[in-house]
């Protein structure tokens, strides 16, 4: 028994000295001996070398490589911004700690780091990909950015994509703060912009809201270590002198990386209408102009915590304050073959806004696999009151009118995302999203008896919306050779409640409108690169545009003495499918064909009563609505020093209601020229133009227009000082058509001022290196649909 026990022993001891494990450790500091967390290490083993090992340094410097055996090996320890240490070659037979001391790279890294004037282009089946990570275009701001994506026209109107103007704006996947396209466009630095995505056909992991493309702004993350930031001012002269300022700051040191930004501006602008109508024999000249000079004010910050190289939590907070006071002066001349008579009358606007976010969230990531759970909650006040009142010199009375309307709305989502990349070839995600919205809006009607303003009972309102949106989706993306497939599925759970609050033949009444909607939206998209250059897409997307929130109340009020706009609070959902075709050369845009089919779209109705003379736009379902767009791209580069890009868009517009006796149908093309040029000097020009043929715009016909735009930049100080003076609407021609009412026809001609002259300085500071770090992005979806305008 002893002899046994004995050779056991021995043999047992044979084997774990064999087979002996050995661990590698040790820590990676910078040369001020401060930890440096997330260095990437690689481990060979000198007889094994195609297959390594690797890991990267956690929050402290530390790494560890364990159940190693014994032999000869060679390590790598490489970080962005420092030189590369190599150990060539080691025996490894015992337990081995290696600390490390890396360099800044001070010298070289400029010389790898590529860059360009141009943004780097990619159109993938489901969006189009504008890269300016690695670009040096002297922009100012947002608007002057998305002039340069292929196929986007940034007009009077807003933004329009294939002709398209239902087009959303995400920031980190999210919607914006902003809520209008104008201020948004204008104060939104361009410095703090990584990427554009140009998304047409979102695929599961978006909300399934609306029914023109997504466009997601990515924000530069905080990559760099230690504390930079940026300044920046602007003046500038468009209705008269505007000007803005921002200023931003960040720092990532070890485990905790912030950031926070601050700015002010005050756009000037006007918005000028013109309308032309016959009512009867009677002739209804109305010129209206209202000047803007809002004051913008914006605050946001962010903070991650790193709890070690997989873990991270955090939270992100932002302030916006609009206030907007403005007089809009209107003169309606109304003649017929005996009469003239003149109605000169202003509406006085006080329009306050603001609104903030509170946004914590957790992220899990390892090299195969990320969960993110976020949650966010927005309040929104908007406070508006308008005042409607002639002036001297009008020949017909009019009874002065006020306006008191107060909103409230208070917007909570959750949401679990969660992506497991099985292979360079095979990735699934899946998630979950659930949100409750409040909203409240009272709406008191004033009329002028005496000298003092009452309230009209029958004409003031209070309408409530309580909102639940669940949703669950599912994706896969595959590839196989020369096959690339996406699709997943959306399921949503949506239940509105409407309650409006009104007084009729002097009792108070209630009613309630309830919407419950349940429906699966599919999405899929499959592409394949035909030739070394020339690749094909085709995508698919089944997508519900709800109605905004102040749609749906059914409040009436008057711009001018003539004209209203009312809600309409039996406003369904509409339903879009979308089919999409792409061609592409060598990764960029070339050929896209375009198709999409609504159902009971949202639609502008515009509405003449002959009896008062009164016209009235109110937001309608309309039956049918069909839309083709044929894209042509082209590179502009036929000479050294110019890049940029051109191309022509046809589309087709057709709206079918039998309902509201509408029969529109039109075709139209736009060539537009989007393009850079170095001048003497190192001074950039940049150049964008556009030319239209006309367009259908709900119900009103546009005619032909044009615009033109250009800027010159130049860089100053070793690259920390930019400068950018940008002269827009320098050719414009805006918004001219006609209305057909069904009783009656229109002239009417909408636009901006012109010629606006802008000059901006941006001077960065702080350390430049820096190490890649993920975005995240969360959504909030609802806060699009407030839809407030001020």
């Amino acid at each position: 028994m002893k002899l046994f026990t004995t050779s056991v022993f021995i043999f047992f001891f044979g084997i774990s000295t064999t087979f002996s494990q050995h661990t590698i450790s040790g820590k990676i500091v910078d040369e001020q001996n401060s930890p440096l967390p997330f260095t990437n290490i690689i481990l060979y083993k000198i007889s094994e070398e195609p297959t390594p090992k690797g890991t990267v340094s956690n929050d402290k410097g530390a790494f560890n490589f364990d159940n190693l055996s014994s032999g000869n090996y060679k390590i790598q320890f490489s970080m962005l911004g420092f030189k590369t240490q190599n150990i060539d070659e080691f025996t490894l037979d015992e337990n081995k700690t290696f600390n490390i001391t890396l360099k800044e790279e001070s010298q070289t890294l400029n010389e790898i780091v590529v860059k360009s004037k141009r943004p780097i282009i990619r159109q993938t089946a489901e969006k189009l990909i504008v890269d300016l990570e690695n670009s040096e275009m002297i922009n100012t701001n947002l608007q002057d950015v998305m002039r340069k994506v292929p196929g986007v026209l940034v007009t009077n109107n807003g933004i329009s994509i294939a002709g398209n103007r239902g087009v959303r704006i995400l920031i980190n996947g999210k919607t914006t703060e902003y809520m209008d396209v104008d201020t948004l466009l204008r104060d939104f630095p361009a410095d703090n912009i990584a990427k554009i995505e140009v998304v047409e056909q979102p695929g599961a992991e978006y909300e399934a809201s609306g029914s023109g493309a997504i466009i997601n702004i990515i924000l530069k993350k905080n990559v760099k270590l230690g504390t930079h930031g940026s300044a920046n001012t602007w003046v500038g002269e468009d209705q008269g002198f505007e000007w803005g300022s921002g200023f931003s700051i960040a720092s990532y040191k070890n485990k905790l990386n912030w950031q926070t930004s601050i700015g002010y501006s005050q756009p000037t602008f006007r918005e000028d209408l013109f309308l032309v109508r016959t009512v009867g024999n009677e002739t209804y000249d109305q010129v209206t102009k209202e000047p803007y000079d809002p004051d913008n004010f914006r605050i946001s910050g962010s903070m991650d915590y790193y709890l070690n190289d997989k873990n991270s939590i955090g939270i992100g907070a932002s302030l916006n304050t609009r206030n907007s006071t403005r007089i809009a002066s209107s003169k309606t001349i109304i003649s017929d073959e005996n009469t003239i008579n003149t109605l000169f009358s202003e509406n006085s606007f006080d329009r306050k806004r603001n609104n903030y976010s509170i946004n914590p969230y957790y992220e899990y990531k390892s090299e195969t696999d990320r969960l993110l759970i976020d949650f966010n909650y927005i309040d929104f006040v908007s406070d508006n009151t308008n005042t409607l009142y002639d002036v001297a010199g009008s020949t017909i009375p009019f009874t002065d009118r006020k306006y008191i309307q107060d909103g409230t709305y208070k917007i909570k989502t959750y949401s679990l995302d969660y992506t497991k990349t099985i292979s360079d070839n095979f990735k699934v995600s899946a998630g979950s999203r659930f949100a409750d919205v409040a909203t409240n809006n009272d709406l008191q009607s004033l009329i002028d008896e005496n000298g003092s303003f009452n309230v009209l009972e029958e004409e003031s309102s209070q309408f409530l919306i309580d909102e639940t949106i669940f949703a669950l989706y599912s994706k896969l993306n595959a590839t196989a050779g020369k096959w690339s497939f996406s699709g997943g599925l959306r399921y949503e759970d949506s239940n509105t409640d409407g309650t409006s609050i009104f007084m009729e033949n002097g009792s108070l009444k209630t009613e309630i409108l309830k919407r419950p909607i349940q429906k699966v939206f599919p999405s899929a998209s499959i592409s394949r690169k035909m030739t070394d250059v020339l690749g094909a897409s085709l995508s698919y997307s089944y997508r519900i545009q709800r109605p905004s929130y102040s749609s749906l109340n059914a409040f009436q009020t008057f711009l001018d003495p003539f004209s209203a706009s009312q809600g309409n609070q039996r406003l369904t959902p509409s339903y879009t499918n979308n089919y999409q075709f792409n061609l592409t050369y060598e990764g960029q845009p070339f050929f896209t064909i375009g198709y999409s089919k609504t159902d009971d779209t949202i639609f502008d109705l515009i509405k003449q009563d002959n009896q008062t003379a009164q016209i009235r736009q109110q937001v309608v379902n309309v039956e049918n609505n069909e839309n083709w767009n044929f894209r042509l791209f082209a590179p502009v580069d036929f000479t050294d020093g110019l890049e940029g890009y051109t191309g022509i868009i046809v589309t087709n517009t057709d709206y079918q209601s039998s309902t509201f006796g509408i029969d529109l149908n039109k075709w139209n093309l736009i060539w537009f020229l989007q393009a850079s040029y170095e001048l003497p000097w190192d001074i950039n020009f940049e150049l964008s133009g556009n030319y239209g043929t006309g367009a259908l715009e709900d119900q009103i016909e546009v005619d032909w227009f044009a615009e033109l735009d250009f800027s010159f930049g130049k860089t100053f100080l070793d690259d920390t000082l930019k400068a950018n003076l940008g002269f827009n609407k320098m050719l414009n021609r805006g918004f001219v058509g006609t209305i057909d009412y069904g009783n009656g026809a229109a002239a009417v001609e909408s636009n901006g001022s012109r010629q606006n002259i802008q000059f901006r300085l941006t001077y960065s500071f702080g350390d430049r290196f820096g190490k890649k770090k993920s975005n995240r992005n969360t959504n909030r979806d609802e806060q699009d649909r407030i839809n407030d305008d001020s």
